[in-house]
């Protein structure tokens, strides 16, 4: 290969010899469709199988690609979350072109559509089920404990995120969309005060980056923590029940116009009340503000995709497409807010 994207097989088997136990060459690397913030790939070695997250080559905005955060939240969360077991994070970026780790694979499924179209009913409903258990599991964890008390600034999360995403939006901006315009002026208006809750949010919480068990709706493991921090649970929640209002899309499939209960996948209110149960936390009444900040956040992450796109340095395929997303999360956003 002679792509941004290719590894030096041999030299990183070597190195892999040396700072993982038990690994041994040669390998053979594969890289993952999908993954376009953090190219991915996986190992094939004599010991094994692994998987390989890096930040992407080229200009990168800053603090984004955070491979060893990543690194990091896979290390605490072993036994509290199902995740995978990290085994090396590499800070140079001579071995393969830019900083990564090393995990171990985890063999199971990935589902890319919420409509999971190869299930029965009852099956879906028992995936939406886990799905909400686990984000309950990842927001139950105890961050001291944990080691993760220092892993982003406690409190203000929305209006902080309301910020930060402007401000990148705006590096990495191409054209111009009414719709981010209006929402980047209205949400810190509809910012709620502060109510004291942190908890470790994953930040991008969608069906795709859960490696389910093959034949049971059980998350074996939940990937892609590159944007995770300490913020407001409520925000991923959100995050995750935009795939209900998304229409259906090649780059960000939704299941706005499905007949949702004949499918058997819970309504929003189902999910919120489960949630809800599990946390021992209520549902705000401005919902709608939740939402909306949730569309806003992904479609400045979308932008970002776009302009990396046009730099020629995004890690799939499926750059350009996300990047068209921009316009439709961002009306849905407002929608969202009323």
């Amino acid at each position: 290969m002679s792509t941004p994207f290719a590894l030096d097989e041999a030299a990183l088997a070597s190195a892999l010899e040396v700072n993982v136990p038990g690994f041994r060459g040669p390998l053979t690397a594969t890289k993952f469709k999908g993954g376009q913030s953090n190219p991915t790939y996986r190992l094939d070695a004599a010991s094994g199988t692994y998987v390989l997250r890096r930040k992407p080559p080229g200009v990168l905005l800053a603090s984004a690609h955070a491979v060893d955060r990543e690194f990091r939240v896979l290390q605490a969360l072993q036994g509290r979350v199902p995740v995978a077991t990290p085994r090396w994070l590499c800070s140079d970026d001579a071995l393969v072109g830019s900083m990564f780790y090393v995990m171990d694979f985890v063999d199971g499924r990935v589902e890319w559509d919420p409509a999971l179209p190869n299930h029965s009913p009852e099956q879906r409903a028992a995936h939406f089920e886990s799905i909400m258990d686990t984000l309950a599991a990842i927001h139950g964890v105890d961050v001291a404990a944990a080691g993760l008390a220092d892993f982003g600034k406690p409190g203000n999360y929305f209006a902080r995120q309301i910020a930060r995403w402007s401000e990148q939006y705006a590096q990495s901006r191409t054209r111009d969309i009414a719709a981010m315009d209006a929402l980047i002026s209205e949400l810190p208006k509809r910012c709620p005060a502060d109510d004291g809750i942190v908890a470790l949010v994953h930040g991008d919480f969608r069906i795709d980056n859960l490696m389910w068990a093959k034949d049971e709706a059980r998350v074996l493991a939940v990937m892609d923590w590159e944007l995770a921090t300490l913020g407001h649970p409520l925000a991923d929640l959100g995050y995750f029940c935009m795939a209900l209002r998304l229409p259906r899309n090649p780059a960000l499939p939704g299941l706005a116009g499905m007949d949702r209960a004949a499918l058997g996948i819970p309504s929003e209110r189902e999910l919120l009340a489960r949630y809800a149960a599990k946390t021992g936390r209520a549902i705000p009444d401005d919902w709608g503000f939740v939402l909306a900040f949730s569309f806003f956040r992904l479609a400045a992450i979308a932008q970002g995709v776009a302009k990396r796109a046009e730099q020629g340095n995004a890690s799939s395929e499926q750059a350009q497409q996300a990047g068209q997303m921009v316009e439709l999360l961002a009306a849905s956003g407002l929608k969202a807010l009323g």
